[in-house]
């Protein structure tokens, strides 16, 4: 008899202790943190933002370091309550910082409509003065993210709010509009050509706009009880993108492969100079830009040049010469936001380019330290201004400025006898103007498009 109730007993506590596994970031964050999830933040217009916060136990202020995003969030998935953001919000509040991390307008549990590249700045505005007049809050801001988590952050900091004391912008090139002689308008174009990466992207995170929609007002308490069984995230059918982007018009490849009816279409047809372009959430040069800033680049990303040119921009405008001191940049050879993912032998492609690891913790936080809680550490003594990667030589070096100072910049020509257009053609790159009698040519066929 004792041995029939100790099976059932050991198998009761192998189960426990396997669920206690599936969830160990969570608890360890519940045993430090005050978690307030699915927060709603009224706008000016009304419009509510869906927001986690997550704040050091024991009362006091702390700063406020803010992640906004498109993307999804939610803490339940499978019936587990398992999220990114509890790793993100863990760090934070262990080092006695408040983190939060909100949904753009239009964004499973925010409410509006939401408009890649055109979301309103003042929803950051507004996001800004909300936490820093919370009675947890010591009135001062960071913002942190990456790609499209990074991408608003610079427009909503020419808007100049007093709490917004530090960013920490990385791949962020799709929220630049027009920096110097870069006129992409968030990635959109590249040499005035529509960039295809963004046609992929936007068919598998758009939300249709016949899509199931909560209730306008909904309660908070609503809202933390449905996100166990619902997350308002769509699932896309998959499709063969090296088939579906051949199809013409370009407008019409969403429509194409029945995907969602949503921002696609109107921003397809938009040209480079549509005034729609400056009325959203892009940053432009004419814009002031008043924040320190630790810029983070990567060598193998489709915006490395206009990052790089934004850097430059910022030092050179800043109507503050404290603030144009504190502009600080990485230049990594690493994809897009794979920067903690270097190891000893980072690979990227085929290619390996050696070890590029750099500890991106101990740089955000020592920023952060510095100047959302006034620590007097040892950042500026022992960070560069510039600390790049050569790839070849592969090793990070350091500089005061990027490009490098007494850098000579060329210009290079295409040029050949006639005969450019194999590798095994007379082709040549030359610091000669090519003559104007010998053109090479080619067939331009729309249907067979070179992707981009």
């Amino acid at each position: 008899m004792k041995v029939r109730l100790l099976i059932p007993l050991l198998l009761i506590i192998k189960l426990a202790s396997k669920a206690q596994d599936t969830l160990p970031i969570y608890h360890k964050l519940a045993e430090i943190a005050v978690i307030d999830q699915k927060v709603m933040i009224t706008m000016r217009d009304g419009v509510r933002l869906a927001t986690d916060i997550y704040r050091p136990k024991g009362g006091g202020t702390h700063p406020l370091i803010l992640s906004r995003t498109p993307y999804n969030f939610n803490s339940w998935v499978d019936g587990k309550m398992t999220a990114r953001s509890f790793e993100e919000a863990y760090e934070a509040v262990k080092r006695g910082y408040a983190f939060a991390v909100q949904n753009e307008r239009g964004r499973f549990f925010s409410e509006g409509e939401w408009d890649i590249l055109g979301t309103p700045i003042t929803d950051g505005y507004d996001a800004l003065e909300w936490m820093s007049q919370q009675k947890w809050s010591n009135g001062k801001v960071g913002l942190i993210g990456c790609s499209s988590t990074a991408e608003w952050q610079m427009a909503v900091a020419s808007q100049n709010h007093p709490a917004l004391a530090a960013m920490v912008a990385q791949g962020f090139g799709a929220g630049i509009g027009r920096v110097g002689k870069f006129m992409e308008q968030g990635n959109w174009y590249r040499g005035g050509a529509q960039q295809m990466l963004f046609t992929p992207w936007l068919y598998g995170t758009q939300h249709d706009k016949m899509g199931p929609r909560l209730p306008i007002g909904i309660e908070q308490k609503d809202l933390q009880r449905i996100q166990k069984f619902y997350d308002m995230g769509p699932e896309m059918p998959r499709v063969d993108w090296a088939q579906g982007l051949r199809h013409l018009p370009v407008q019409d490849i969403i429509k194409n492969a029945q995907g969602a009816d949503g921002v696609y279409e109107k921003m397809a047809v938009r040209k480079p100079n549509d005034p729609a372009w400056f009325k959203g959430g892009l940053y432009h040069d004419n814009m002031p830009m008043e924040v320190p800033s630790y810029w983070f680049v990567s060598w193998y990303d489709v915006s490395s040049a206009p990052n790089i040119a934004l850097f430059n921009h910022v030092r050179n405008a800043a109507r503050s010469k404290e603030i144009a001191d504190n502009q600080y940049l990485v230049i990594a050879p690493v994809l897009h936001c794979s920067y903690k993912r270097a190891t000893e032998n980072t690979i990227v492609g085929e290619r390996s380019v050696g070890d590029a690891r750099l500890n991106y913790d101990d740089l955000t936080w020592g920023w952060f330290d510095m100047l959302l809680k006034g620590e007097q550490n040892d950042f500026k003594s022992t960070q560069p201004r510039v600390r790049y990667y050569t790839m070849g030589s592969n090793k990070w070096q350091q500089a005061t400025s990027f490009p490098l100072p007494n850098t000579e910049i060329k210009n290079f020509y295409l040029t050949s006898a006639g005969k450019a257009n194999t590798r095994n053609g007379d082709g040549s790159l030359s610091l000669n103007v090519p003559s104007k009698d010998m053109p090479d040519t080619f067939t331009y066929d729309p249907m067979n498009p070179v992707s981009s």
